[in-house]
Formats: C-alpha cells, sequence, structure tokens
C-alpha cells in the first residue's frame, strides 16, 4: 500500500513538472518577442505554412514551435496584410495578424507595355519611385519584356516597389502555370516558355483583335516553317522604339537581331506585355496556308497566301482609300 503511494506521489511530481517545463516554455517561447518591423505582404492562402514562409521572406525569424502554436489560433485568410512598427510577444503578434488587413487598390497593366512605360505609369498611380520600381521589375525578371500578364490585379495601397513586383511576378508566374495545365496539358521548360512569351509578344504588337490573333500566329509559323524571314514591323516596336512608327530608313539602318527583315527566326526576346490570348494564340495558331497579312485603314488585316494574292489586296485597298497618308505606310514585301 506505502509502495503505491510512492509510484501514484512520484506521477504526480513528475506531472508538475511536465506542466511547469512546458509553462516555462511557453514563457520563454513568447518572450522571444516579434521584432519593430514595418511591412506590407500578401497571402495566397489561409495555411499557416504560408503565413510563415510570407514572414520570413519579409524578415521576420520563424521557429519551429510557430507552427505548432498557430494550429490553436485563427490564421488569417487570403489578402493584404500590413504591420505596424511594433515590438510584440509571439502570442499577441500571431493572434492580431488576421485583424491587420489593409487598404487596397485596383490597378491594371496594358498589354504592349515595355517594362519601362509599365513601371512608370505605376509608380505615378501608387505614389511610388520609378526607379525604384523598374530596378524591381529588373530583380524578378527572367526576359526583360512579357515577364507579367496584362489585366487587372489588386494591391496594397501601401505596398513598396519590391512588394509590389514580387506579387505581380508571382500572380502572372501562376497564371501561366494554370494555363500550361489546363490548355496545354504539360509542362513548358524555360526555352519554350521564351520562345511562345516572344511569338505571343509579335502577335501583340501586330494585333488587338482577339479573332485574328490565331491567323497572325499562323503566319508567324508558316514563315518559319517555309525558313522566311518574318519581315514584320511589330518585332521592331522593341525596347526605346515600342511606339515608333516603323519607316523604310529604319528597316535599312537598324542591324539589330528584332530587324526580321534582316534575319531570320524570332528576336531574341519578348518585346513587352502580353495578355492570355495572345499567348494562347502562340501556342494554338489557326489552320491556314496564310504567309502574308496587310492592316486595313479600320484595323484589320486582309491575309493572304501568296505575294501575288498579296499584292492584289494592297492594290485594291489604295484603289479605295484617298488617304495618300496612309497608304504610303504599307509595304508590299510583307
Amino acid at each position: 500500500m506505502k509502495k503505491h503511494i510512492v509510484v501514484k506521489y512520484r506521477i504526480l511530481v513528475l506531472t508538475i513538472e511536465v506542466i511547469i517545463f512546458l509553462l516555462f516554455v511557453f514563457l520563454a517561447y513568447n518572450y522571444v518577442s516579434v521584432p519593430a518591423k514595418k511591412t506590407t505582404f500578401y497571402l495566397s492562402d489561409s495555411k499557416s505554412s504560408t503565413l510563415l514562409k510570407t514572414l520570413s521572406k519579409h524578415g521576420y525569424n520563424i521557429y519551429t514551435l510557430d507552427k505548432y502554436v498557430l494550429k490553436f489560433m485563427k490564421t488569417p485568410k487570403k489578402g493584404w496584410y500590413s504591420l505596424k512598427n511594433k515590438r510584440q510577444g509571439r502570442f499577441t503578434f500571431f493572434k492580431s495578424l488576421h485583424t491587420r488587413q489593409t487598404k487596397t487598390m485596383n490597378i491594371k497593366l496594358y498589354a504592349g507595355e515595355t517594362s519601362e512605360e509599365l513601371t512608370k505609369r505605376l509608380a505615378n498611380d501608387m505614389k511610388l519611385d520609378p526607379i525604384r520600381l523598374l530596378n524591381a521589375y529588373k530583380s524578378h525578371s527572367q526576359y526583360k519584356e512579357s515577364d507579367l500578364f496584362s489585366g487587372r490585379y489588386t494591391v496594397a495601397r501601401n505596398a513598396d516597389e519590391n512588394t509590389t513586383i514580387a506579387y505581380l511576378s508571382e500572380c502572372s508566374n501562376k497564371i501561366f502555370r494554370h494555363f500550361s495545365h489546363t490548355y496545354t496539358h504539360k509542362k513548358h521548360s524555360e526555352l519554350e516558355k521564351k520562345v511562345l512569351l516572344i511569338i505571343a509578344s509579335i502577335i501583340q504588337k501586330e494585333s488587338n483583335s482577339i479573332d485574328e490573333m490565331p491567323l497572325i500566329s499562323s503566319v508567324i509559323y508558316n514563315r518559319l516553317e517555309k525558313g522566311m524571314k518574318l519581315q514584320m514591323d511589330g518585332t521592331l516596336n522593341y525596347g526605346k522604339f515600342a511606339h515608333i512608327i516603323v519607316t523604310p530608313e529604319r528597316i535599312k539602318n537598324d542591324n539589330s537581331l528584332y530587324n526580321t527583315y534582316k534575319h531570320k527566326g524570332l528576336p531574341p526576346a519578348p518585346l513587352g506585355t502580353v495578355s492570355i490570348e495572345a499567348l494562347r494564340a502562340a501556342y494554338s495558331p489557326k489552320a491556314s496556308e496564310y504567309l502574308f497579312f496587310m492592316l486595313n485603314k479600320d484595323g484589320s488585316h486582309n491575309f493572304a497566301s501568296t505575294y501575288e494574292n498579296h499584292i492584289k489586296n494592297i492594290r485594291a485597298f489604295k484603289s479605295k482609300s484617298k488617304d495618300d497618308t496612309y497608304t504610303k505606310k504599307i509595304k508590299p514585301s510583307l
């Protein structure tokens, strides 16, 4: 009997010691306070692992015990959050996170913009530094252009330059992954992705018509397959020449690899921001034998399978048009 009491006593003492130890651990854990740091970030979901990974990216120290503590707390839902420059205990910090959602604004990225145009306009809309925003774009960029897809996005009003571009880059990467998975049913290599973006950017420069994009795409693929030069003005609308009319003098004097009147194949890099419609057209050109197209006054195009028919289209256009200045821009070489 006495022995039985001693065993119970020892179990009780051990239990108390374990409780005291756990209390000490949690008190010590809470004492390791979160540093005073002001930051804004985006959570793509409400998983505790996503939260911890995001906090780590923004300079917060993360410990193994954090993931266990978060199992008993309300985690923030998907969205933008802003943290104040305030030192807090870890329990208080995690408990208050879901109340730290911040004000947002809608922005739009336009198809055909270069990185400099995009960041300059976006900096003005968001009251950010244009140079820092462009540098952030370059640091996240793979192709210099076309890294971000056109469309509407929601961002935090107080997000800094790097956070903004990082978010837009992640959104665009998700758009491409979704495109690859649901539309092409395959995972593209980096080279395949680059080629698709180059073709999509040419299509985007040549036409904004969603209906015409697959036909423009077919001309590109047909000319490449036959070993013909692309001879497209759109490829010369790169960098600082993005929105400058291509003249015969420009074609003659531009010796860069973007000049597809002189060089066969695709230009070395994408030309600007593209839409998902242009990307789809780049992957799925419409079946045709078209090798030529010419721009009409209303912005549409006439397509032809032979050079002779292409010339007929140009002559028919000239006979109907009274605008001599406009018709001089139509080059029979394309």
